[in-house]
């Protein structure tokens, strides 16, 4: 693969800075009216506030569960599940393919080895059928990830784990207050976990969190990702049996979170409505295939709004295609390849080539293969997918019909 000089990954607003684009841009963020309230309260307190706390009570609350654990951000949130579950390093945890680096990091950091289910011949998301076909008695657990906001199908997923005694828990980052089934998205496993980054539908300045109903999790999550796994002896002071870590949320980013979960409700019933519009435009259009919203999603939390091609019907590649979209105002359109993670994730391709730990037997069982060949639906599927994630609650109507008459056009001016 030749990807040319490589420059450092940009994230948050200095991603979208430079995008020329007619439809809403995602910055300047809107932001909850009450967030230099609760940042006043955190200054005047002298750093002393319950803000982190406060804000914890209230997202468990709205998710209508026991605990919710805040944390700096998703990486480190699934980070702390994967540590607080604690399984032996060479364990395998199944997880979807396509995804994002700080889904499968804190497996990678704790030893247990990923391995990727593909998805369905025609979607983004992992299902039962595919899963099952990775599963061994290494396995101990199943990382659902609700890519772009579209939910899996939780209920055979569910039924399959239960079945092998299998834990499932959930990377809800692009599915924030989505529902299946009229349950909210993270409900469903032994726990999940979320992102607030800035560019996130439920947008801060950064931060996640974990939320379970298992109080044997949410005490150890606590323990080992708040507390550095420490322990105070009397006479003595601190002891660490295990290898923690220190992942809390500022107060700062908890005070301008919770501004932002009470504006969150209906501006993710608005974006369901918007992308079910302009999914309903695009369908028509001859080569374009839209991302199927599945029957069983009943609010559909879109963070990104995507489609693919079919390149049997036009004479421009994918990346000719995204390029004429950009030109024509979709300015932060884009291939979404480097979303394929046995692809994208170069030094685990070397590590399970060269057998190199946790890939050693011991502890590993098996011998592992990473690359675009081990999830070929996944692959084929981002061969042609274009998406754009500065899709927000700040598009109407006219804006999905902007859109809609972009790709048309492209599309029309492009067809063989």
């Amino acid at each position: 693969m030749d990807m040319g000089k490589p420059e450092n990954a940009k994230f948050g607003a200095d991603a979208f800075k430079d995008f020329n684009t007619k439809l809403p841009g995602l910055f300047p963020r809107i932001i909850g009216p009450n967030a230099m309230k609760y940042l006043q309260e955190v200054v005047d307190s002298g750093l002393a506030s319950d803000m982190t706390t406060r804000f914890e009570k209230t997202f468990a609350k709205e998710y209508g569960v026991k605990h919710c654990i805040a944390t700096p951000g998703c990486t480190p949130a699934l980070h702390v599940l994967a540590a607080t579950f604690g399984f032996e390093p060479g364990d395998e945890i199944i997880v979807s393919p396509v995804t994002d680096y700080g889904t499968v990091l804190g497996l990678l950091y704790e030893n247990y080895i990923p391995v990727f289910a593909d998805t369905e011949e025609g979607s983004v998301n992992v299902s039962a059928e595919t899963i099952e076909k990775c599963i061994t008695e290494r396995t101990r657990a199943v990382l659902v990830v609700h890519k772009t906001g579209i939910i899996c199908d939780m209920d055979p997923i569910l039924r399959l784990a239960e079945k092998h005694r299998l834990i499932v828990y959930e990377d809800v980052c692009q599915a924030v207050f989505g529902k299946y089934k009229g349950r909210l998205a993270g409900t469903f496993g032994k726990a999940a976990a979320f992102s607030f980054d800035a560019e996130k539908t439920l947008g801060s300045d950064t931060g996640g969190c974990i939320i379970t109903n298992d109080d044997e999790i949410a005490d150890r999550a606590r323990y080992m990702g708040h507390s550095r796994d420490a322990k105070t002896v009397p006479g003595f002071g601190r002891v660490h049996q295990d290898q923690g870590l220190a992942y809390r949320m500022p107060s700062c980013t908890a005070a301008m979170t919770l501004a932002q979960l009470e504006i969150i409700k209906p501006a993710v019933e608005k974006i369901d409505r918007m992308a079910r519009y302009l999914t309903s435009l695009i369908r028509n259009i001859d080569g374009i295939l839209p991302l199927e919203i599945p029957d069983y999603v009943d609010l559909y939390s879109c963070w990104m709004f995507g489609f693919r091609i079919d390149p049997e019907k036009f004479l421009c590649t994918p990346e000719e295609f995204v390029k004429r979209l950009a030109d024509e105002g979709i300015g932060d359109a884009g291939l979404g390849k480097y979303y394929l993670m046995p692809e994208s994730l170069k030094f685990l391709q070397r590590k399970a080539e060269k057998k190199i730990y946790p890939f050693s037997k011991p502890p590993a069982s098996f011998d592992y293969v990473y690359d675009e060949n081990t999830c070929p639906n996944a692959h084929r599927f981002l061969k042609t997918f274009i998406r754009w994630s500065s899709f927000s609650e700040k598009y109407e109507k006219e804006h999905c019909e902007l859109a809609a008459s972009i790709i048309e056009k492209v599309a029309r001016a492009n067809r063989k």
